[in-house]
Order: C-alpha cells, then structure tokens, then sequence
C-alpha cells in the first residue's frame, strides 16, 4: 500500500512540476499584463496627451445637401472640415465641396500633414509621411479604412497618426506606450489575430490546464500529508 501511494504521489508531483513549467510562461505574462494595464492610465494609452483640444469651425452660406448633384439617393450625411474647408460626406462613399459641391476623390499629402498637425500638439515636429495600401493582421492600424496616410513625428514616444485618404477623417494616434499595451494585452487573452476574442482555444486550454496543475498541487498535498494521514488513520 505504501508503495502505490508512493508511486501515486510521484506521478502526481511529476504531472505538477511540468504542467507548473509548461503553464508559467503563460502565467507570467498574465501577472506581468496585469501589473501594466493597473498601472497605465487608459487616457495615456490612447494618446490623449497627445492630442489637441478640438474646437468645431462654424462654416456659413453652405450649399443645401438638395442642391447637390449626388446622382442617387442620400442616406447618411456628415458634414467634415478638410484642411479648413467643409465637405459632406455622403453615403460614406464621396466627398462632396460643401461650398462648391465639386467632388473630392482623396486627400492630398499637404492636406493629411494639416489635418494631422490640427489633431497634434505642435511640440511634436513630422519627421516623416507614407501612404499604405494594406496591412496586417498584427499592424497597429489594423481594422480601420485604407488606403491611410502614416505621418510619424520626431521623438522617443515613435508618435504615429493615421488619416484616412477617402474621407480625410484623422482616425488615430500610435506610440510606444499604446504598443506595449497591445503586445501585453496580446499575451493577456492569448488570441494571436485580432486581440479582442476572449473565447479563443488557446486561453480556454491553458484556463483548464492551470485548473488541473492548481488541483494536483492539492492533491499532491494530501496524498503525502503526514497531518492527513494521522487523519486517516
């Protein structure tokens, strides 16, 4: 009988010890994660510190959306300053001169830096700007419209805006912090693709996995538990 138990509590420590080593990686991520996101303001993640106070220009004598030639039905309207002109955005498909009612197929380079350095405190200085077509799964722009100028700004926060080239809307900001957080938010809930599924294979089987390695430490301790045997006995 002390042989079986013995066999049974070495069995029970070895599955343990490799399951703790298999799962620790992973657990140290979750504690490292974890300590970041309660440390790190969600403001400054998202770059508000970088960011001007937006004030809405007051655009007069602009021409009525029933006197545009649209050439179809108006379903969504909005109305969008571009580099200090106003322009309707219809159908979210075309801008339209809100003074002129002359289409506007994209968004020059000129116009992005504008419309970027309207968004952006003018302490930050462009120190670059591209067009890009398409992106990954992993990028740091990922989900949102294309093709977008990239207008990065000197510094050691890497500073990144991003200005949709259809539309001129100015959709983001990127920097080391908010990089950081999206590699640990990553490792957080383990979905490699798009960050934001919590019902993934992969946390399911380590949720499972840390459950067992938890419950054969119990079980370790009581099969060689001197206290329990007493018990028992």
């Amino acid at each position: 009988m002390a042989l079986i138990k013995g066999k049974t509590s070495q069995k029970i420590r070895t599955t343990h010890r490799y399951l703790g080593l298999f799962l620790g990686i992973q657990f140290l991520f979750w504690t490292i994660s974890g300590l970041y996101f309660s440390w790190t303001e969600l403001d400054e993640i998202h770059g508000d510190h970088f960011k001007k106070v937006k004030v809405k220009n007051q655009f007069k004598n602009l021409l009525s959306p029933s006197e545009l030639n649209f050439g179809a039905a108006i379903n969504f309207l909005e109305l969008k300053e571009i580099a200090g002109i106003p322009y309707y955005w219809i159908n979210g498909t075309k801008l339209i001169n809100a003074y002129d009612g002359d289409v506007k197929d994209s968004i020059t380079k000129q116009e992005a830096i504008i419309i970027s350095n309207n968004n952006i405190l003018d302490e930050y200085k462009i120190s670059d700007i591209e067009i890009i077509n398409e992106v990954g799964n992993h990028h740091e722009y990922r989900g949102r419209p294309l093709p977008a100028y990239v207008i990065s700004y000197e510094g050691s926060d890497k500073l990144k805006s991003y200005i949709s080239i259809k539309d001129g809307q100015f959709q983001t900001v990127r920097h080391r912090s908010w990089r950081w957080f999206d590699f640990l938010w990553m490792t957080h809930t383990m979905d490699y693709e798009s960050r934001d599924d919590f019902n993934n294979k992969f946390i399911r089987a380590f949720s499972i996995l840390g459950l067992i390695t938890v419950m054969s430490g119990f079980l370790l301790w009581l099969v060689t538990s001197k206290t329990i045997r007493k018990i028992i006995k």
